[in-house]
């Protein structure tokens, strides 16, 4: 049996479970608390962060995004793959790698300045990520979705992070300038997809 170990907020979790789920792979969720891993986990994961995967035949699948394309090259039913390969990657690495980088620093300031308060957030990253955003923006000027009039990877791969930033600042995010990607993400969040793998899990136990 396939098994993925998961937490159920990660974003990087969400993406892989999401692709999982539309190609119809069967696993075993074992979800896990971050802050108490079990050794059964950190002896498979070199990083130790979520998710990981491992298929029947013992291969271990560290990457969430090669957890993506592993089981979409085995079922797309919604030809997510099809779809500018280039394109595609420059955009969701922008997102792993810029976006997320100054998402992290505007919502968890404590974690990376002295001085900060607990709960507190930088302005100057929240600024540099609205630099990805509007680059969101632009693109969704030219149809519903990120690539395309209709899903590709690159959305169900990027929008638990722009979920992860509307969420530091509820208010602010409704009432902001970036109309089309507030729409976008309503929309993948009000998915039955979305809904589906965000499915509470008890935590796993040997």
């Amino acid at each position: 049996m396939n098994i993925l170990w998961s937490f159920r907020r990660c974003p990087y979790a969400m993406r892989a479970r999401m692709a999982l789920f539309l190609s119809e792979i069967n696993y075993e969720h074992r979800e896990i608390k971050l802050n108490n891993k079990p050794v059964e986990f950190i002896s498979l994961s070199s990083s130790q962060t979520v998710p990981v995967f491992v298929t029947e035949k013992g291969k271990i699948i560290e990457e969430s995004l090669d957890i993506m394309e592993w089981s979409l090259n085995r079922n797309d039913p919604l030809n997510l793959l099809d779809c500018d390969y280039l394109e595609s990657n420059l955009l969701i690495k922008k997102n792993d790698t810029y976006f997320k980088y100054h998402l992290d620093r505007y919502k968890y300031a404590s974690r990376y300045e002295t001085e900060a308060s607990r709960n507190s957030i930088n302005i100057m990253h929240k600024n540099k990520a609205e630099k990805f955003i509007e680059m969101c923006e632009r693109k969704l000027s030219n149809g519903n979705n990120l690539l395309h009039m209709r899903q590709t990877i690159a959305d169900l791969a990027i929008f638990p992070f722009i979920r992860q930033f509307s969420n530091v600042e509820p208010n602010w995010w409704k009432n902001s300038k970036y109309k089309k990607t507030i729409k976008w993400l309503d929309e993948c969040l009000e998915s039955d997809l979305f809904n589906k793998i965000m499915d509470k899990h008890s935590i796993w136990k040997p």
